[in-house]
């Protein structure tokens, strides 16, 4: 996505000499004045890069436009009424150049100066660089200026040139400032170029189409044709058109370029971190793409064919495939951990939460459970075409109800690569084929695992049972594809779970919230509630079935417990919130809302009268996912576990055991809230369905007449 570090920008940390072209629409406002905001954040840049030891070139744009707001407004003051009555003249383009180029530069001079920063001025012409002896003189020119931290600003001399028109002109060795950046490039020996526009980057069609999407990396072979421009820029020359023009044609001489906004704050900066940032323009682009894009009809397609051919195999040819697998991935755990260590090393220097960086990393030993899981799956019962019901419907004639595969399915899941393991052990011995879209911040583990395994599916399946969703605008055209796609399970936050269950006509199975409680009763063995109401709140925080709120009975008040559990908690390092009650008693900041899922070590406390008003709690408050009582009085309990409506519900134990491979499914493909088809962890049996097998010796309805119907049930 936008903003994060991309691979394929990996060259940016070997840059030194940087040219930047500002276009005119950066350098004024619509009404035609200086930018003087957007211009003094673009010094400031420049000075953070000088310090940096990056050798800055500037090419700016913008003299002309503003010489003719300057020499409009002129004579506008000087003109009499009668004067404004007559048609207006267009001023001379040269004249415009030669007067707001001492304005802008003037600017530029005063801005680096309140910087501590030298700026120089060069003005060059086309017919300078078919000097061979001019060229040289300006190359040494430039060395010295960089040599003394000076940053030199180029701008094409429109006063002088021997063009008719400035903004018409288009022909000799440069014919605008794009141009010229480019060739300034090539004769300065340059290793980045970057032109700021006023729009994020290149996009497949004009911008305000909100059809167009922005490309990232320029493919010459692949976007030459496919784009459509807008119109060209309000002030300079030729808007994006040139701008992509100049690039290509540096980008081909070795020179890569990136058009990025000069309107966003720190985009120079970003771009040289390597971030996704813009259009990227590089002569290696072509061998990153592809060879062929597969879209997403075709992925699931083919995923859906090689479930076939995989329900077609034995169930100890299954069997064997997950076993083969698992001897890869623990075969294969150096590769794993260095990509996945890749990926921690990025969600934390690009500042994502302390959780989700939890959920990313493969802990040491998660590679050999894992595999251990997917033995234990592989050594199931075969669960296709188990027969759940035999019905005898007349004489000889037999009903079966089977088990069967869903299909496809498409998992999207954020942050936890595991996940991606588990999906697949899940997917393969229940005989369905698989989508997969990982998170951004586990692009290298996903990637990793994904290949491991289906290096490990034979041919006579094939590989493109599991295929592997890499960008995100692949998603909503995979939601579309209702008669291919049988089910979606997204695992994420409540925010990816809704946009999903609004955006297609799939079937969706999951949870949004893991808003998992624990309510202490009165008569709670105190011992044992504080280590369950520890345990489910931190043994795992980040996981959906740590517990977020915690539920006392009033009566702990008086008997010490609750101040002895509030200690423990805070021990631990748990940030507590209250409820009405809880906040005003124990002194604590009230939570902004109960139905929150905190993910990390903070939770909400609150006090209730009895078992009753904590059902009540929790049904109006909870997320239907787990939720468990600590009571030694069994008729409260049971009133507890028959009355919350939840999806799993638990007495005497931590809500961290409402796990697939805690339940004994092996692993688990999600946990679902919903009250169809499958509810709480999701295993193998959470991905069938059912099929009926009718098996007759010649038999026929005719009116039913003569047909003794028996419905006898018959042994399985």
């Amino acid at each position: 996505m936008e903003g994060a570090v991309d691979p394929s920008r990996s060259f940016m940390k070997d840059v030194k000499r940087v040219i930047i072209k500002v276009g005119t629409a950066v350098v004024t406002r619509e009404e035609g004045r200086l930018a003087v905001g957007r211009l003094g954040a673009l010094c400031e840049q420049i000075k953070q890069l000088n310090s940096l030891e990056y050798d800055i070139i500037l090419v700016s744009s913008g003299a002309v436009g503003i010489g003719r707001q300057r020499l409009r407004f002129r004579k506008l003051i000087h003109s009499s009424f009668a004067d404004l009555q007559k048609p207006q003249l267009e001023l001379d383009g040269k004249a415009c150049a030669a007067v707001g180029q001492n304005s802008l530069m003037a600017l530029y001079d005063t801005l680096f100066t309140q910087l501590d920063v030298t700026s120089a001025q060069l003005l060059v012409t086309d017919n300078d660089f078919r000097d061979k002896d001019f060229r040289k003189q300006l190359t040494e020119t430039v060395e010295s200026l960089l040599a003394l931290k000076v940053i030199p600003v180029f701008n094409e001399n429109d006063a002088v040139s021997t063009r008719k028109a400035p903004y018409e002109d288009s022909s000799g060795i440069f014919w605008d400032n794009d141009s010229l950046s480019a060739l300034l490039a090539l004769e300065l020996k340059a290793d980045l170029l970057v032109l700021l526009s006023d729009v994020e980057g290149l996009y497949s069609g004009p911008p305000s189409d909100p059809h167009s999407k922005l490309i990232y990396t320029y493919n010459k072979e692949k976007h030459q044709n496919e784009i459509t421009f807008g119109d060209k820029s309000r002030v300079g020359r030729g808007g994006m058109t040139a701008k992509v023009k100049a690039a290509v044609h540096a980008a081909e001489a070795g020179i890569p370029v990136v058009i990025t906004s000069g309107f966003a704050a720190e985009n120079i900066i970003n771009v040289l971190q390597g971030k996704r940032i813009g259009t990227l323009f590089h002569k290696d682009a072509h061998e990153w793409a592809q060879v062929k894009e597969v879209d997403a009809r075709e992925m699931a397609v083919a995923a859906r064919e090689c479930s076939r051919r995989l329900q077609a195999l034995s169930s100890e040819e299954r069997k064997q495939i997950l076993l083969k697998i698992a001897d890869a991935l623990e075969a294969n755990e150096k590769i794993i951990r260095i990509e996945n260590e890749a990926d921690v090393t990025t969600a934390q220097e690009a500042g994502y939460e302390k959780s989700l960086v939890a959920r990313l990393a493969l802990k040491p030993g998660k590679i050999a459970s894992l595999a251990n899981n997917m033995r234990v799956i592989a050594n199931m019962d075969d669960p296709i075409g188990r027969v759940l019901k035999r019905t005898e419907i007349s004489d000889g004639l037999i009903l079966e109800k089977t088990s069967s595969p869903l299909g496809v399915l498409l998992i999207v899941f954020e942050s936890r690569p595991d996940a991606l393991v588990q999906i697949a052990s899940l997917a393969i011995r229940s005989g369905n084929g698989l989508l997969l879209k990982g998170g951004k911040e586990a692009k290298r583990s996903n990637a990793i695992l994904h290949k491991v395994i289906i290096e490990a599916i034979p041919d006579n399946v094939g590989g493109k049972l599991i295929g592997l969703v890499t960008s995100r605008e692949e998603i909503p055209e995979l939601l579309k594809l209702d008669d291919v796609i049988d089910l979606v399970i997204p695992r994420g936050s409540n925010k990816l779970v809704s946009q999903i269950k609004s955006s297609t006509k799939i079937p969706v199975l999951g949870h949004a919230d893991g808003i998992c409680h624990v309510y202490v009763d009165k008569s709670a063995n105190v011992e044992m509630a504080r280590r369950i109401v520890l345990d489910a709140k931190v043994d795992y925080p980040a996981a959906c079935n740590a517990m977020e709120t915690l539920l006392i009975h009033k009566d702990l008040i008086e008997k010490g417990w609750l101040n002895d559990i509030i200690l423990a908690l805070r021990t631990e390092g748990v940030v507590l919130y209250g409820g009405p009650v809880a906040s005003s008693l124990l002194n604590i900041p009230q939570a902004h809302s109960f139905h929150h899922e905190y993910s990390s070590l903070a939770c909400t406390v609150e006090i209730v009268d009895d078992v009753y008003a904590a059902i009540d709690h929790i049904n109006l408050h909870g997320s239907a996912h787990t939720d468990s009582i600590v009571a030694e009085d069994n008729e409260v309990a049971n009133v507890f576990l028959r009355q919350v409506d939840s999806a799993a519900v638990f007495h005497n134990a931590s809500t961290r055991y409402s796990d697939g491979a805690r339940f004994g499914l092996g692993a688990e493909v999600g946990i679902s809230t919903s009250r169809i088809h499958a509810r709480g962890p999701v295993g193998v049996e959470g991905l069938l369905t059912t099929r009926w097998i009718l098996k007759g010796t010649g038999h026929v309805v005719d009116g039913d007449r003569g047909v003794v119907y028996t419905h006898k049930d018959l042994a399985t």
